[in-house]
């Protein structure tokens, strides 16, 4: 499974950093990475976790989400909590401790190493790193940037880090010189690489930190996310406040926050004391650790001794995190979702300078609970410059809160309807600017990996537990020639779309892309099961990081090419292609497929069989340009872009959607009725696996070898090992079955290759070459009767799924004899004569044969129409 590898440097189980990477994470889960997430023990000193063995921390999480850990780094010399806080003391505060650099150097080098070997035993394929930019650790910090060079540089990832910092020195801590000063020196700064992608929480903190790294250029903003669904008081309702000693009827104010004294809770004491008079029974809930810092804890019980509002303040302790899954996961009884369910206001009263985003004023609007907060120095950044409304305390007025702030609390407490309308304001406007939909968008368009400026060729290849096939079409692709030599790498590149594989085909392909560092090979997700799915993916990845490349990339077209992981192709095949799709304006380009005749020693009529369709498919792709078929074809980008690019189709089986099989032909009847053309590159060649036709030898005989009754589908026909050629060469078809086969074959292949085309472009029939192989008569025939029912189907066009095929059978069965005389005619004698009809069509009289045609084809309900054609092809 492709995995994803968090860090979080700051070494607690729950924080908001974690449940930010945890949102983020989902993700990526959701595209189906496993998720494995570091708590970064190992890294931060102040939290006295360092080397500690986890215990209960997975239960704080979501299940799908894996405790990670490097390996051996209390083995590294010198390495240890200590070190690191001398470090973070003498060096980095104090610009001292010059001597301590050799060590760090060395232990970097070593914890880089270590870094290395776990994230290749794991198979990473992706890394986010959460607050990684903080000088903590800077031996860590080194570290990990070298880890990632090294790691990077090895398979070829492009970015493959997103390096998220939530906190920095202007945002941690300010003015207490913990960091050192501008522009600060002695930490690990952000540097340009092409692995890294780097991420702000909002513009100020991109702003500030290119003031710090003028020249930096892969950093963009993404903010915190929440779940916007309102927090609701549900069957335990009763039991939150009971459990509290909380009155149902008393007004409450929520604060959800570490007990520190940078947070101010004393204002919040302060503000329950003022409301007294004017919000009679009003209770401060404030969800925190009070073991953090328990001298601050005993300071805010004293003050509220003081105030006399020791009975109306409770410190509830920590609670799960609000987001529902992580929440639930806990265990630990009540979550801060549960707090925000009965609050009438949440709280933010914290200082000027200490906040870097204010999670609890999130939480709050996407819970739909009103909140208060005081002009912190990034608000409006965050929130008051999107509209957000909220009574708000500026701290240019006083430290405490004032009679006119605590008025605009009591007039909101006591007044339900301008809470209800405040809420919902703020809900709706926080799901446009915080919703996890935001935050996806932002993921996809921000992760893309790059893309040579010279390539001109994404080839790409859906996988599904291929491993035995995938190193002989893995060396097909590298070994491709050009003109005068093999082509040159920078040229085209792999776009492989693992499709859920469970045996060792991920770890082919890097292992791969390790030992080929000249190809470029890029590994892709994609969760929904089905070869369509997957080549959708892969051709929408390789598209949009293209156009990614912007105006430079103008000048040359782009190609999209499609492969299959059971097929191989000729030493030739891209470049032909290439030279094929650059001398004309075609905008897809079709390749040739053959079969080897060694896998069929000793089965001469199964091998006739094959042979007659492929030299009937050879003369109509000359004339028509042919249609794509996944095994091999290439796109132009824009042309791609310009029908929508892949369509996922789907079908109802046995009471399940299934994806249809056939979107390699749906697409390119869509590029052909955009007005695009089409065509044959004879010399660009694929061989077909043989398995197609050994392992579902029934199938193929019945001409059901993807289906039935309409129902196209991929079906998996591999066994462990490839049989022999000589073991199989006793299983040659009998006449009878040989006769089946061919006329299932002929069956798919006329209505689809013969009449298809003219169909979708009747100007085709004025081409000299087309009108000479059907006859100037049939020719005429052919489009005046297209242009008749066109018109009495009342449609458009053709061209969405399976509109085509009731005219296409239609014109089949109108016409089959004429049409089979013209390919006797031009691929030979042996194609012979259209199979015998359907058994319902064979008493017709002949005056009413195409009303019954009709009947028969229009049949969507019994499906024998697609029985009788073949359903998908077998050849």
């Amino acid at each position: 499974m492709t995995v994803l590898w968090g860090i979080s440097f700051d070494a607690t189980p729950i924080s908001g950093v974690v449940v930010e990477f945890v949102k983020t994470a989902r993700l990526f889960r959701e595209q189906g990475y496993g998720v494995h997430l570091d708590l970064g023990y190992d890294v931060k000193a102040d939290k006295n976790a360092f080397f500690r063995p986890y215990d209960d921390e997975a239960a704080l999480l979501p299940g799908w989400v894996r405790l990670g850990r490097v390996a051996g780094l209390d083995r590294v010399p010198g390495y240890d909590q200590e070190f690191v806080s001398a470090v973070l003391r003498e060096y980095v505060q104090h610009g001292e401790g010059a001597h301590l650099l050799p060590r760090v150097e060395a232990a970097a080098a070593a914890i880089s190493d270590r870094i290395v070997e776990t994230w290749e035993r794991h198979d990473v394929s992706f890394v986010m790193v959460e607050n990684g930019t903080l000088p903590e650790n800077i031996t860590y910090t080194k570290a990990l940037r070298s880890a990632v060079e090294r790691y990077g540089r090895r398979h070829r990832l492009g970015r493959f880090v997103l390096w998220r910092d939530h906190d920095l020195m202007w945002q941690s801590e300010p003015g207490t010189g913990k960091y050192g000063t501008f522009p600060y020196p002695r930490t690990v700064a952000p540097a340009n690489t092409p692995y890294i992608h780097y991420i702000a929480l909002h513009e100020e903190a991109r702003r500030k930190t290119l003031e710090w790294v003028p020249d930096l250029e892969n950093i963009d903003v993404l903010p915190n996310t929440f779940t916007h669904e309102p927090a609701l008081a549900d069957g335990r309702a009763p039991g939150f406040r009971r459990d509290f000693g909380i009155p149902e009827d008393a007004p409450l104010i929520a604060r959800c926050t570490r007990i520190i004294p940078q947070k101010r809770i004393d204002r919040d004491i302060h503000l329950v004391a003022r409301l007294a008079e004017r919000a009679p029974g009003v209770r401060l809930f404030v969800a925190g650790d009070t073991d953090e810092a328990p001298g601050e804890h005993a300071r805010l019980l004293d003050l509220a001794e003081s105030l006399g509002v020791r009975d109306r303040v409770v410190f509830g302790g920590r609670l799960a995190p609000h987001e529902a899954d992580i929440g639930a996961a806990s265990g630990a009884g009540w979550s801060v979702r549960d707090l925000l369910a009965h609050a009438d206001l949440a709280s933010f009263l914290t200082s000027y300078d200490y906040e870097s985003y204010g999670n609890p004023i999130g939480e709050a609007i996407a819970s739909r609970v009103p909140y208060l907060t005081t002009r912190y120095q990034l608000y409006d950044t965050v929130y008051g410059g999107k509209g957000f409304r909220a009574p708000v305390m500026e701290l240019t007025d006083g430290d405490l809160p004032t009679d006119r702030f605590v008025d605009s609390v009591a007039e909101l407490i006591l007044d339900e309807r301008k809470r209800e309308e405040m809420a919902d304001f703020n809900h709706r406007l926080g799901k446009r600017h915080f919703g996890a939909d935001r935050a996806g968008e932002l993921l996809a368009e921000l992760f893309l990996t790059p893309m040579g400026e010279r390539t001109r060729m994404s080839v790409v290849l859906p996988v599904y537990n291929e491993a035995a096939n995938l190193p002989a079409v893995l060396t097909s692709l590298y070994e491709q020639r050009g003109a005068d030599g093999p082509l040159d790498k920078s040229l085209y590149e792999i776009v492989l779309v693992d499709n859920n594989s469970t045996d060792d085909t991920v770890k082919i392909a890097r292992g791969f892309a390790a030992e080929h560092p000249d190809l470029a090979l890029h590994i892709v997700p994609e969760p929904e099961q089905g070869v369509a799915c997957a080549r959708k993916t892969g051709m929408d990845f390789a598209s949009q990081r293209s156009a990614r490349r912007g105006p430079s990339d103008s000048e040359q077209r782009f190609f999209l090419v499609s492969a299959d992981a059971d097929c191989r192709v000729d030493d030739r095949w891209l470049w032909e292609l290439l030279t094929a799709m650059e001398s004309g304006k075609a905008a897809i380009g079709v390749c040739d497929y053959y079969y080897s005749p060694e896998h069929f020693a000793g089965r001469p009529r199964l091998w006739d069989a094959i042979q007659r369709t492929l030299r009937c498919r050879a003369v109509t792709f000359s004339l028509f340009g042919g249609f794509p078929d996944g095994k091999g074809f290439a796109v132009e980008r824009e042309a791609y872009e310009k029908v929508g690019g892949i369509e996922i189709f789907y079908q109802l089986q046995n009471g399940r959607f299934v994806n249809h099989l056939s979107d390699d032909w749906d697409f390119g009847i869509r590029v052909r009725g955009s007005g695009e053309d089409i065509a044959y590159v004879p010399r660009s060649r694929v061989e077909i696996n043989p398995r197609r036709v050994n392992h579902a030898i029934d199938e193929v005989i019945t001409g059901r070898a993807y289906g039935s009754d309409g129902i196209i589908v991929m079906r998996d026909i591999r066994i462990p090992e490839p049989e022999p050629a000589e073991d199989r060469d006793g299983d040659d078809l009998t006449e009878e079955e040989a006769l089946q086969a061919w006329e299932f074959s002929i069956k798919d292949f006329t209505p689809k290759n013969t009449i298809l085309p003219v169909l979708l472009t009747p100007s085709l029939l004025d081409d000299d070459a087309v009108a000479e192989f059907f006859g100037p008569s049939l020719a005429e025939r052919l489009g005046k009767r297209i242009a008749e029912i066109k018109e009495e189907m009342s449609v458009v066009d053709f061209t969405p799924i399976h509109s085509y095929k009731t005219p296409s059978y239609r014109l089949y069965f109108e016409f089959a004899d004429e049409i089979f005389a013209r390919l006797r005619a031009t691929v030979g004698e042996d194609i012979g004569h259209p199979p015998p009809l359907p058994e319902c069509l064979r008493d017709v009289p002949p005056e009413r044969f195409t009303e019954f045609v009709r009947y028969y084809c229009e049949d969507r309900e019994s499906g024998e129409a697609h029985n009788y054609f073949g359903n998908g092809g077998v050849f």
